[in-house]
């Protein structure tokens, strides 16, 4: 195995691992641009903590209440297939817990499971991911990946709340990654993006697909082992349903929450729009990697204020193919 070419390419990759734990979507599977060899992969282990300290309103304002924890254990593999071709699964296992002592305000009915102020937990949604490196630079300057991805939630479990474990929908979502070394100011410093469009499952005929974009920039340190990442992260719901806002507004609370079915549904259905950023680093021991992030909520409406906090593990492997 030529463990240090692929160890330089992998030990960055998984920042966007860290990434999406921070979004209740129904695929926890993400894309890089550079995808392992043929035979080699990494199986990663990661927990995260979400604190979320309050929620925005269709406006943007801030109303610090409704606070809960997220806790979340997540295990996946990635395997080269082909040198272009790739496949990765996980799933994670969540717990929920409402914070807040005061219950939420109206009209989010007060439910039991948020009242006992107890955790909640269970697997959450399959994930799966297929990526296809189109273009590849020599020297791993430049990388250009498609992908495909499907979650599938594990069990039917509860959607309504603050404490729950996800939004209980399938999604498929196609996504476009770039990676690009900017060697003319340094060999060490490198630009990724991503664009990804998930079609999510429709709850009462309400359209409720997404778009989400991550720029993130890197710099490697101490002979490749360190990398130091600053990224961005900006999603925006095409669909959706609006909370309102306080008044004087043009659309008050409840504003589209309008009936009783969409009153039992809101939890999954918000126009979540959002950006967020943070940084983090991740550093290559000789049979290991490690890495840690944050990412904090910027700004947004219908969606949650707080941040994120995730540590993990990964680990290379390569299957060696016998000589004739």
């Amino acid at each position: 195995m030529n463990s240090d070419r692929y160890k330089s390419r992998s030990a960055w990759c998984f920042t966007f691992a860290i990434i999406r734990l921070c979004f209740a979507s129904a695929s926890y599977a993400d894309a890089q641009a550079w995808v392992p060899q043929r035979g080699q992969g990494t199986v990663t282990v990661s927990y995260q903590r979400i604190s979320n300290t309050g929620h925005r309103l269709s406006d943007g304002f801030l109303v610090e209440g409704g606070q809960s924890l997220n806790m979340a254990a997540y295990i996946e593999g990635d395997y080269g297939v082909t040198d272009r071709l790739s496949f990765a699964a996980g799933l994670p296992y969540v717990f929920g817990k409402y914070t807040d002592p005061n219950p939420p305000p109206p009209p989010i009915p007060y439910l039991p499971r948020d009242q006992c102020h107890c955790w909640q937990s269970g697997w959450q949604d399959f994930g799966l991911t297929a990526r296809y490196n189109v273009i590849s630079a020599a020297g791993g300057t430049f990388a250009l990946t498609p992908s495909m991805s499907a979650g599938v939630p594990s069990h039917n479990y509860e959607f309504r709340g603050e404490s729950v474990l996800g939004r209980h929908l399938k999604e498929v979502s196609l996504a476009l990654d770039a990676g690009q070394r900017l060697d003319a100011i340094s060999p060490n410093l490198s630009v990724l993006g991503r664009y990804s469009y998930s079609f999510v499952e429709r709850v009462l005929d309400i359209p409720n697909n997404r778009s989400n974009a991550t720029v993130e920039g890197r710099y490697m340190l101490l002979r490749g082992k360190l990398a130091v990442r600053g990224f961005g992260l900006w999603q925006r719901t095409h669909g959706g349903l609006r909370f309102g806002s306080l008044p004087p507004a043009s659309l008050e609370v409840p504003g589209e929450i309008d009936t009783p079915e969409r009153l039992f549904e809101h939890d999954r259905l918000l126009r979540d729009n959002n950006f967020r950023a943070g940084g983090g680093f991740s550093y290559a021991f000789p049979s290991m990697d490690v890495f840690a992030s944050y990412i904090y909520y910027v700004s947004g409406t219908d969606t949650h204020a707080g941040g994120a906090l995730t540590l993990g593990m990964s680990w290379p492997f390569e299957f060696r193919r016998a000589r004739r």
